[in-house]
Parts: structure tokens; C-alpha cells; sequence
């Protein structure tokens, strides 16, 4: 396993550690598209599978933090302010993990069910999968309180768009509203930055959903 992580590393020594990061970070994709385009996924896979990473993550972040594992993969794909703390690819995988516990899609079969059916889980996961990374690429790639307004603007647009297909225009808009504002103002608590990956997709399907759900003039 050391020889793949490091064939990993490796593979990605060609490129910038902020497009490496956001490479890894967009091919997470797969996830909610696999739901999307193939028959064979159910929401009972997409549910197990969350479920499985987030354990492994867990573990390595465990391995990472406490026992000191050093690997190059994790050197080239954490920034600084992560080394003492949980790092943003296992943070979104915990967003992603509630989004699917919480908001099971209409017609699914799920292991859990949180939440009242609705189609606000896959935009939800496709706002941290592809509109945070062209955020992330846009922007400076640096821990900052807020970005740029044209880099928030773009992300807006982009998120939004991800949301369309899914649910109701108006509804979409606040879906990629809220999304922005989870991705471009980083708040910190006891001095812990909340860290996007979790804060994106938990905030955006929580928001779509509350529209949905309570808002019917919205849902048209």
C-alpha cells in the first residue's frame, strides 16, 4: 500500500500542489454520478460507500495525527493549517456522508433515512466536488476570511447551474447562494476554521431542502 500512495505522489509531481489538490478533490465526482447515470448504484451503495470511506479516512487521519504517518501523498495534498488538524479531504467526506444519511432522493431505498425524501443530496455533493475546486483554482488557493467578489460570483454561477437539473430554478439559486457563502467566508470557532468540504454540501442541501419543504412558491 506504501508503493501505491507513493506511485500516487509521484504521478502528481508534475503539477502544482493546488491542482493536485483540486484534481483529487473533483474526482470525488464519482460519487453522486455514479447514482446519476448508471442503474446499477442505488442510494444504498452511495450511503455504504460514504460510510466505508469515511471509516478508512478516519483511521488514516488517526495514523496521521497521533501516530505520526508520513506519507507524500499527504504532504503534497494538505496545506499548512491541516497538519494539526483533520484534513479537508476527510471533512468532505463527512459533509458528504450527512448529505446522503440526511436527504435520501425520491424513489431511493436507503440504509438510512433521515429526512423526508428530496432532490437536493447530488447537487448538494456536486457544489463541494466540482464548484469548490473551480473555486479553489480561480482563487488564490490560500486560507483567507473571504475571496474575491468576481471568484464568488463564479462559483455562484457555477454552483447553481450543478443545481438546476435537480430542482426549481428559484430554489437553485439559494442552493448556489448558500454554497457561496459556506465556500468564500471561513469562519472560525474556538479557534478552529470551519473548513469548507464540510460546510458546503451540509449548509447548500439544508438550505434547498428547508425551500423545498416549507417554501411551496419557491418549488414552481
Amino acid at each position: 500500500m506504501t508503493d501505491d500512495v507513493a506511485a500516487t505522489a509521484d504521478g502528481l509531481a508534475g503539477l502544482s500542489d493546488e491542482v493536485a489538490r483540486r484534481l483529487v478533490h473533483a474526482s470525488t465526482t464519482v460519487v453522486p454520478l455514479s447514482y446519476v447515470f448508471l442503474d446499477e448504484v442505488t442510494w444504498r451503495h452511495v450511503q455504504g460507500f460514504l460510510a466505508v470511506a469515511l471509516v478508512g479516512g478516519f483511521a488514516l487521519e488517526i495514523a496521521r495525527l497521533s501516530l505520526g504517518l508520513d506519507w507524500r501523498v499527504f504532504d503534497r495534498l494538505t496545506r499548512e493549517y491541516e497538519q494539526d488538524n483533520l484534513a479537508g479531504y476527510f471533512l468532505g467526506g463527512v459533509g458528504m456522508a450527512v448529505v446522503a444519511f440526511a436527504f435520501p432522493p425520491p424513489g431511493a431505498d436507503p440504509l438510512v433515512a433521515v429526512l423526508p425524501p428530496s432532490n437536493v443530496a447530488v447537487p448538494a455533493m456536486l457544489m463541494l466536488t466540482v464548484a469548490d475546486p473551480v473555486s479553489g483554482l480561480l482563487g488564490s488557493g490560500e486560507l483567507r476570511t473571504a475571496k474575491q467578489l468576481w471568484v464568488l460570483l463564479a462559483t455562484f454561477g457555477v454552483a447553481t447551474l450543478l443545481a438546476t437539473p435537480f430542482v426549481p430554478p428559484v430554489v437553485a439559486v439559494l442552493g448556489g447562494a448558500t454554497a457561496t457563502v459556506a465556500d468564500g467566508v471561513k469562519p472560525v470557532v474556538a479557534s478552529y476554521v470551519v473548513d469548507d468540504n464540510l460546510s458546503i454540501p451540509v449548509a447548500s442541501a439544508t438550505a434547498m431542502f428547508l425551500a423545498v419543504e416549507y417554501l411551496p412558491a419557491l418549488s414552481v
